[in-house]
Protein backbone atom coordinates (compact mmCIF):
# COMPACT_ATOMS: atom_id res chain seq x y z
CA UNK A 1 0.00 0.00 0.00
CA UNK A 2 2.71 2.49 1.02
CA UNK A 3 4.76 1.69 -2.10
CA UNK A 4 1.72 2.29 -4.32
CA UNK A 5 1.06 5.64 -2.59
CA UNK A 6 4.69 6.70 -3.06
CA UNK A 7 4.59 5.72 -6.74
CA UNK A 8 1.38 7.68 -7.18
CA UNK A 9 3.03 10.64 -5.42
CA UNK A 10 5.96 10.44 -7.85
CA UNK A 11 3.53 10.38 -10.77
CA UNK A 12 1.72 13.46 -9.43
CA UNK A 13 5.08 15.23 -9.01
CA UNK A 14 6.04 14.41 -12.62
CA UNK A 15 2.64 15.65 -13.85
CA UNK A 16 3.11 18.86 -11.82
CA UNK A 17 6.38 19.47 -13.66
CA UNK A 18 4.60 18.93 -17.00
CA UNK A 19 1.87 21.41 -16.01
CA UNK A 20 4.51 23.95 -14.96
CA UNK A 21 6.39 23.49 -18.25
CA UNK A 22 3.15 23.92 -20.22
CA UNK A 23 2.37 27.14 -18.37
CA UNK A 24 5.87 28.51 -19.04
CA UNK A 25 5.81 27.46 -22.69
CA UNK A 26 2.40 29.12 -23.16
CA UNK A 27 4.22 32.45 -23.03
CA UNK A 28 5.87 31.51 -26.33
CA UNK A 29 2.72 30.59 -28.26
CA UNK A 30 2.92 31.51 -31.89
CA UNK A 31 6.35 29.93 -32.20
CA UNK A 32 6.80 26.39 -33.42
CA UNK A 33 7.92 24.56 -30.29
CA UNK A 34 7.85 21.13 -31.88
CA UNK A 35 6.54 17.69 -31.03
CA UNK A 36 7.49 17.67 -27.31
CA UNK A 37 5.35 20.76 -26.78
CA UNK A 38 2.43 19.12 -28.56
CA UNK A 39 2.76 16.02 -26.38
CA UNK A 40 2.88 18.10 -23.20
CA UNK A 41 -0.13 20.11 -24.37
CA UNK A 42 -2.16 16.98 -25.09
CA UNK A 43 -1.34 15.56 -21.67
CA UNK A 44 -1.90 18.74 -19.67
CA UNK A 45 -4.48 20.91 -21.47
CA UNK A 46 -7.54 18.86 -20.43
CA UNK A 47 -6.53 19.31 -16.79
CA UNK A 48 -5.86 23.05 -17.21
CA UNK A 49 -9.09 23.50 -19.19
CA UNK A 50 -11.06 22.15 -16.24
CA UNK A 51 -9.79 25.08 -14.12
CA UNK A 52 -10.19 27.63 -16.93
CA UNK A 53 -13.96 27.18 -16.87
CA UNK A 54 -14.21 29.05 -13.54
CA UNK A 55 -14.66 32.81 -14.16
CA UNK A 56 -13.52 33.63 -10.62
CA UNK A 57 -10.00 32.55 -11.59
CA UNK A 58 -9.76 35.35 -14.16
CA UNK A 59 -9.23 38.93 -13.08
CA UNK A 60 -8.59 41.76 -15.48
CA UNK A 61 -6.31 40.44 -18.16
CA UNK A 62 -4.91 37.69 -15.98
CA UNK A 63 -5.80 34.03 -15.85
CA UNK A 64 -5.04 32.52 -12.45
CA UNK A 65 -6.38 29.08 -13.39
CA UNK A 66 -2.86 27.61 -13.86
CA UNK A 67 -2.04 28.73 -10.32
CA UNK A 68 -5.17 26.98 -9.02
CA UNK A 69 -4.31 23.87 -11.05
CA UNK A 70 -0.79 23.76 -9.61
CA UNK A 71 -2.13 24.38 -6.08
CA UNK A 72 -4.55 21.45 -6.46
CA UNK A 73 -1.72 19.18 -7.61
CA UNK A 74 0.42 20.35 -4.69
CA UNK A 75 -2.41 19.54 -2.27
CA UNK A 76 -2.82 16.04 -3.70
CA UNK A 77 0.94 15.51 -3.68
CA UNK A 78 1.20 16.65 -0.05
CA UNK A 79 -1.61 14.28 0.92
CA UNK A 80 0.16 11.39 -0.80
CA UNK A 81 3.47 12.27 0.84
CA UNK A 82 1.76 12.40 4.23
CA UNK A 83 0.13 9.01 3.70
CA UNK A 84 3.42 7.58 2.43
CA UNK A 85 5.32 8.93 5.43
CA UNK A 86 2.84 8.38 8.28
CA UNK A 87 0.71 5.63 6.77
CA UNK A 88 -2.48 7.64 7.29
CA UNK A 89 -4.13 10.95 6.60
CA UNK A 90 -6.50 12.46 9.14
CA UNK A 91 -9.20 14.99 8.37
CA UNK A 92 -7.32 17.53 10.47
CA UNK A 93 -4.11 17.07 8.48
CA UNK A 94 -6.02 17.28 5.20
CA UNK A 95 -7.80 20.48 6.32
CA UNK A 96 -4.46 21.90 7.44
CA UNK A 97 -2.94 21.15 4.03
CA UNK A 98 -5.95 22.60 2.19
CA UNK A 99 -5.79 25.78 4.27
CA UNK A 100 -2.04 26.10 3.72
CA UNK A 101 -2.45 25.47 -0.01
CA UNK A 102 -5.17 28.09 -0.33
CA UNK A 103 -3.07 30.57 1.64
CA UNK A 104 -0.06 29.87 -0.60
CA UNK A 105 -2.12 30.93 -3.63
CA UNK A 106 -3.39 34.06 -1.86
CA UNK A 107 0.12 34.89 -0.60
CA UNK A 108 1.48 34.54 -4.15
CA UNK A 109 -1.11 37.01 -5.43
CA UNK A 110 -0.36 39.45 -2.58
CA UNK A 111 3.38 39.32 -3.30
CA UNK A 112 2.76 39.67 -7.05
CA UNK A 113 0.61 42.76 -6.46
CA UNK A 114 3.19 44.19 -4.06
CA UNK A 115 5.91 43.75 -6.69
CA UNK A 116 3.76 45.43 -9.35
CA UNK A 117 2.89 48.34 -7.07
CA UNK A 118 6.52 48.57 -5.88
CA UNK A 119 7.69 48.82 -9.50
CA UNK A 120 5.13 51.54 -10.13
CA UNK A 121 6.26 53.40 -7.01
CA UNK A 122 9.93 53.37 -8.06
CA UNK A 123 9.08 54.45 -11.60
CA UNK A 124 6.93 57.27 -10.21
CA UNK A 125 9.68 58.45 -7.85
CA UNK A 126 12.24 58.32 -10.67
CA UNK A 127 9.91 60.22 -12.98
CA UNK A 128 9.88 57.52 -15.67
CA UNK A 129 7.74 57.97 -18.76
CA UNK A 130 4.27 56.80 -17.71
CA UNK A 131 3.08 56.43 -21.29
CA UNK A 132 5.25 53.45 -22.15
CA UNK A 133 3.25 50.25 -22.79
CA UNK A 134 4.81 48.48 -19.81
CA UNK A 135 3.52 51.12 -17.40
CA UNK A 136 0.07 50.98 -18.95
CA UNK A 137 0.03 47.24 -18.25
CA UNK A 138 1.31 47.81 -14.71
CA UNK A 139 -1.33 50.48 -14.13
CA UNK A 140 -4.00 48.15 -15.46
CA UNK A 141 -3.06 45.69 -12.72
CA UNK A 142 -2.39 48.14 -9.91
CA UNK A 143 -5.23 50.67 -10.26
CA UNK A 144 -8.09 48.40 -9.14
CA UNK A 145 -6.03 47.32 -6.11
CA UNK A 146 -5.05 50.89 -5.29
CA UNK A 147 -8.66 52.03 -5.62
CA UNK A 148 -9.97 49.35 -3.23
CA UNK A 149 -7.25 49.83 -0.65
CA UNK A 150 -7.53 53.63 -0.72
CA UNK A 151 -11.31 53.46 -0.49
CA UNK A 152 -10.93 51.23 2.56
CA UNK A 153 -8.30 53.45 4.22
CA UNK A 154 -9.32 56.96 3.22
CA UNK A 155 -12.97 56.72 2.20
CA UNK A 156 -13.78 59.49 -0.28
CA UNK A 157 -10.79 61.64 0.73
CA UNK A 158 -8.36 62.43 -2.08
CA UNK A 159 -4.73 61.41 -1.49
CA UNK A 160 -1.63 61.84 -3.61
CA UNK A 161 -0.59 59.05 -5.97
CA UNK A 162 2.64 58.55 -4.03
CA UNK A 163 0.74 58.20 -0.74
CA UNK A 164 -1.68 55.83 -2.44
CA UNK A 165 1.18 53.59 -3.60
CA UNK A 166 2.88 53.61 -0.19
CA UNK A 167 -0.40 52.83 1.58
CA UNK A 168 -1.12 49.94 -0.77
CA UNK A 169 2.36 48.48 -0.25
CA UNK A 170 1.94 48.74 3.54
CA UNK A 171 -1.48 47.06 3.46
CA UNK A 172 -0.32 44.25 1.16
CA UNK A 173 2.75 43.64 3.32
CA UNK A 174 0.68 43.73 6.52
CA UNK A 175 -1.95 41.33 5.17
CA UNK A 176 0.79 38.98 3.93
CA UNK A 177 2.60 38.89 7.29
CA UNK A 178 -0.51 38.81 9.52
CA UNK A 179 -2.20 36.25 7.27
CA UNK A 180 0.90 34.05 7.30
CA UNK A 181 1.01 34.08 11.09
CA UNK A 182 -2.73 33.42 11.43
CA UNK A 183 -2.72 30.61 8.85
CA UNK A 184 0.33 29.06 10.53
CA UNK A 185 -1.48 29.00 13.88
CA UNK A 186 -4.73 27.65 12.41
CA UNK A 187 -2.88 25.06 10.35
CA UNK A 188 -1.03 23.83 13.44
CA UNK A 189 -4.29 23.53 15.37
CA UNK A 190 -6.04 21.71 12.54
CA UNK A 191 -3.22 19.21 12.08
CA UNK A 192 -3.52 18.19 15.74
CA UNK A 193 -7.18 17.19 15.41
CA UNK A 194 -7.44 13.50 16.36
CA UNK A 195 -9.81 12.51 13.53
Amino acid sequence: MIIAVRLLGAAVSAYTILVFLRVLLSWFEGHDLGKPYELISRAVDPYLDWFRRFPALRAGGFDFSPLAALAALALVNNALITIGYFGRLTVGIFLSMALSGAWSAVAFILVFLAIVIGLRFFSYVRGSDSFLPIWKAVDGISRPVLFRINRMLYGDRIVSYKQSLISALAVLFGVRVAGGILIGILSGLLSKLPF
